[in-house]
């Protein structure tokens, strides 16, 4: 609850009478703001004898929520909420301003106070007979109902949070229900096909080529690495933007991890007729990166420019040591690529563009990918490609020599 100290005209008055001035006196726990609102106080104490106020003392530190309704940016602050317009003081001068602004303030109560007259007197005129309720509404009473109006914005906006994980969740069971199914039934056949021509006895794959057996197993482990991505991709998201984001830097060849990560992707590529082209320099410096994290990020955009690219298109992969501090890389395709008004929010959670609700996916790969970019104090951005679609481009820190 609120502390309420009252500065009243007499003792008979209630202690919760609704006074025609009402002041709110903001204070924190500083030593010097300690001495300041001392000194305010007993000046506001010299006036009580004169004149009928309402003062309550609020400690920001208890109640920040009223500091931030105000919008105060410092304190001690006084705040005259009653007569109408609010009004402020705040600063190191405080006793002088309200030295300054006490008359006009009282003159503002003589004219409220004139006009409640007024309004009775037409009411008795009338035959009424009752009295109108005071449009003054106490200190405490107000600041409750501050407190009541912030609580239940704060209280739509975790229900609209949550409703909105709800659904994301809901699609999210769906589509993966959906997408793990291609992997593991093809996990599935390769193993089945090895395991059915393996002979236990002699220790050899019967009626299978040592090449189609070499390819069966390539086969599962790169189709339950798909799976295991896929998982680790959700898991990672779930945790939300606000936990913390564990990366293992070391030194690290980009050129070799996206070639090697293109090589896992091989046979997708291959089954639309889509032609890869590279540009890394012979001489791309090494980076200083988890090479998991940064992993994850290859897969993840050239997962989007295969999926995206047509049948015979091209994707496009190139490395350019950018400054001595960082070295950018960029991966293109010929796609439809990404309107210019939605290329900062495709890298939002759970933001997909509209063309692709109907596209297998979550909505969770780019949001990943930018996290783990900043995470290493690099950028991600796209743009368009030189031959239409779409061009990623990422920076990350050169290892130190």
């Amino acid at each position: 609850m609120l502390k309420h100290d009252y500065m009243k005209v007499s003792q008979d008055q209630p202690i919760y009478s609704e006074a025609p001035l009402q002041l709110l006196l903001f204070v924190d726990g500083r030593p010097k703001s300690r001495q300041q609102v001392q000194r305010i106080r007993a000046y506001l104490k010299g006036l009580e004898a004169e004149y009928s106020f309402e003062l309550q003392i609020i400690d920001v530190g208890q109640q920040p929520y009223l500091a931030e309704h105000f919008k105060l940016i410092a304190t001690p602050a006084l705040i005259k909420i009653h007569p109408e317009p609010q009004q402020t003081l705040a600063g190191s001068n405080i006793i002088a301003e309200l030295k300054n602004w006490w008359p006009r303030w009282q003159t503002a109560v003589d004219a409220f106070l004139k006009l409640q007259e007024d309004f009775q007197e037409r009411i008795e005129e009338d035959g009424r007979g009752t009295s109108p309720q005071s449009t003054i509404r106490s200190v405490a009473v107000s600041a409750e109902l501050i407190r009541l109006s912030d609580e239940i914005f704060h209280l739509k906006q975790e229900k609209e949070k949550l409703q909105e994980q709800l659904q994301f969740k809901d699609r999210v069971m769906s589509m993966l229900a959906h997408d793990l199914r291609s992997p593991l039934t093809a996990t599935a056949i390769a193993i089945e096909t090895l395991q059915s021509n393996y002979n236990v006895e002699v220790g050899e794959f019967q009626r299978l080529k040592p090449a189609m057996t070499a390819h069966l197993l390539k086969q599962a482990r790169n189709q339950t690495r798909i799976i295991d991505r896929m998982i680790a991709d959700l898991l990672q998201v779930g945790r939300g933007h606000d936990t913390e984001f564990p990366i293992v830097p070391q030194k690290l060849e980009l050129a070799k991890l996206s070639l090697e990560v293109l090589e896992e992707l091989r046979d997708r590529y291959i089954a639309k007729s889509q032609k890869i082209e590279t540009d890394i320099p012979n001489d791309l410096p090494r980076v200083y990166a988890d090479p998991e994290r940064i992993r994850q990020v290859l897969v993840n955009l050239l997962d989007n420019a295969i999926k995206y690219t047509p049948c015979d298109g091209i994707i496009s992969l190139a490395a350019l040591h950018r400054t001595t501090q960082k070295v950018q890389f960029s991966i293109g395709d010929t796609g439809p690529g990404i309107p210019q008004e939605n290329r900062e929010r495709i890298f939002e959670n759970h933001f997909r563009l509209q063309r692709d609700e109907g596209t297998d996916g979550y909505g969770i790969g780019l949001a990943l990918c930018q996290r783990i970019v900043r995470a290493h104090y690099g950028q991600i951005w796209v743009d368009s490609a030189p031959h239409g679609g779409a061009c990623f481009h990422f920076t990350l820190p050169v290892y130190p020599s």
